[in-house]
């Protein structure tokens, strides 16, 4: 497995975490856990634009591993 593929792989499982963290914060009733998945969220979030910028910067530094 490159790196390019194990970084994908990556940026999908967490973009899976995102949806399922999502879901949790909508059906949560109580402030403070409502509160924590939100925050989880936002940070999964700024992770998966650095992962997303990463791969761009290898896929312009190591042409073999841009996905079609």
């Amino acid at each position: 497995m490159t790196v390019a593929s194990k970084l994908n792989q990556t940026l999908a499982s967490l973009k899976g975490i995102k949806s399922t963290l999502k879901i949790y914060s909508i059906q949560e009733q109580k402030k403070e856990s409502k509160d924590t998945y939100e925050k989880s969220l936002l940070e999964t979030n700024d992770i998966i634009e650095d992962l997303e910028n990463r791969i761009k910067v290898l896929e312009l530094e190591e042409p073999q591993y841009k996905s079609n």
